[in-house]
């Protein structure tokens, strides 16, 4: 174990991971702890948090990436920062090893209290080929890759001549029929119209993209009519729905399987695979001491302290999509617990700090209990479904679903300097319309400034000629022979 860096030497609020959770904690805490001699030490290998429901606008190009992002540093001004991955957790000695980001020794950290916020990773299954060719829409990075993909499939498409090839170029498969499998396709979808309205050489009706989703309808968060009329519209713009199917090997072409039989489907050539087909707690939590149940969450309390079958662990907490937050009203999950989404997350953030804060003062902790406020998603430029529960269950669809889909996410992206940010950039696209310029070489930036560093290879001389043969009945002619 290496020394450990020159930290603050106050008691220490460990905040694992810097997501919802983790930002909202820090932000609520930061001055009371400083104040009362002690800080808050925030560690994520990302300098930022990510809003991850404006993920598909990023894909889309209807949202500047940086903006759909809150700085650390920026905003957490009172608070340790560490960029670094926290790998394993010994609360029985109140200690963490952090990995640093720069791939530094791993050091350890002392803490009083902790709080696991490390959130979730996208969940995937071992088919061959997926790594490889799948790409996920769980960060920052991965949605701005992704537009440049379709842009950039669109554009290389546009001069191929191979039927084939081009096909292949111009097929974008989603697999996932929840709310991100959904946006994603839709905003990809209105990205690509853009993108070759602009191109005269591909029409519409060449570009194809398919949504794969192995249960038999979808987006569970919303009603039975409502998917079936989202699974309508999508078909309307074109869009293969193909429910009850599942992606079964990646390799070459994608080869599509029928559920539950297993029987085969559909054989897909396209460049592009997107997956989107749900998340899982992150696996940090299997190196820690703490009580887990079957899904590998970690347990606690209403109140958000972590707690199992042996009782109360002191001094330690959870909130977000790491924990198994158990839902008071009774309409989460099958197994009693918070459905794993931000509404969720910044509510429980906001709670566990108020909690943390009252636990220093042995004062009453007050259970986390938010009633659903419902559902929104945006697809595309005025186009949307939502289910919002306020003076009972209100559906909407199309122009007004879209509104409150920018309505509700405005307001909740963290802090108003980035509110501000997002919702003019909103406002700037509805004059100026969808940026679909395509920025290329992300993945190799020194590019351009290797080939021109680089001296060109000198041409290869050319051969010299080849002397005459000498006539060997002629005697050579001398000077003394003139």
């Amino acid at each position: 174990m290496a020394p450990t860096p020159e930290l603050i030497d106050r008691p220490r609020v460990l905040v694992v991971g810097g997501g919802y959770v983790g930002l909202y904690v820090a932000l609520k805490l930061q001055k009371k702890i400083a104040n009362a001699g002690g800080i808050v030490t925030v560690v994520d290998p990302l300098p930022y948090m990510t809003y991850q429901p404006f993920l598909p606008e990023v894909a889309g190009g209807n949202i500047e990436a940086r903006h759909a992002v809150v700085s650390h540093r920026q905003h957490l001004k009172q608070t340790e920062l560490i960029q670094g991955r926290v790998t394993s957790i010994d609360h029985a000695n109140r200690t963490a090893v952090v990995a640093p980001a720069d791939g530094g020794a791993p050091f350890e950290i002392p803490y009083f209290d902790v709080v696991l916020a490390a959130g979730a990773i996208t969940r995937t299954f071992p088919i061959k080929g997926l790594a490889d060719k799948g790409i996920g829409l769980k960060t920052i990075e991965e949605a701005v890759a992704l537009r440049n993909k379709v842009l950039e499939r669109i554009e290389a498409a546009s001069t191929m001549t191979d039927a084939a090839e081009r096909a292949k170029a111009l097929t974008f498969v989603v697999v996932g029929g929840g709310f991100a499998g959904i946006e994603c396709i839709t905003e990809m979808e209105d990205l690509a119209r853009a993108a070759v309205r602009n191109n005269p050489r591909v029409k519409q009706e060449e570009v194809r993209f398919i949504l794969v989703e192995a249960m038999g309808r979808i987006m569970p968060e919303v009603t039975a009519p409502q998917a079936e009329w989202v699974v309508e519209h999508l078909r309307s713009r074109g869009i293969e729905v193909l429910l009850n199917t599942s992606l079964d090997n990646a390799e070459g072409t994608l080869k599509l399987i029928n559920m539950p039989d297993k029987s085969p489907a559909e054989e897909v050539a396209a460049d592009t695979l997107v997956w989107a087909a749900g998340v899982q707690a992150n696996p940090m939590v299997r190196s820690t001491d703490f009580p887990l149940e079957p899904r590998g969450r970690v347990k606690v309390l209403p109140d958000l302290r972590i707690g199992g079958d042996e009782g109360i662990v002191e001094n330690a907490w959870a909130a977000g999509d790491i924990a198994a937050v158990p839902d008071l009203t009774g309409k989460g999950l099958p197994d009693g617990t918070c459905v794993p989404n931000a509404q969720h997350a910044l509510r429980q953030a906001k709670k566990l700090a108020k909690n943390l804060w009252a636990s220093r003062w042995d004062k009453p902790l007050a259970d986390y209990k938010h009633k659903n406020l419902g559902a929104v998603a945006g697809f595309g430029e005025w186009k949307g479904v939502a289910n919002i529960n306020l003076l009972g269950r209100i559906g909407l669809k199309g122009g007004l679903a879209w509104l409150a889909h920018r309505g509700y996410h405005g307001l909740a992206m963290p802090t108003v300097e980035r509110k501000v940010r997002v919702i003019f950039g909103w406002i700037l696209a509805f004059f100026a319309g969808r940026d679909t310029t395509q920025l290329i070489d992300l993945d190799n930036p020194r590019g351009a400034f290797v080939a021109a560093a680089t001296p060109a290879p000198k041409p290869a001389a050319a051969p010299a000629p080849a002397a005459p043969a000498e006539d060997k009945d002629k005697a050579p002619v001398t000077a003394d022979a003139k």
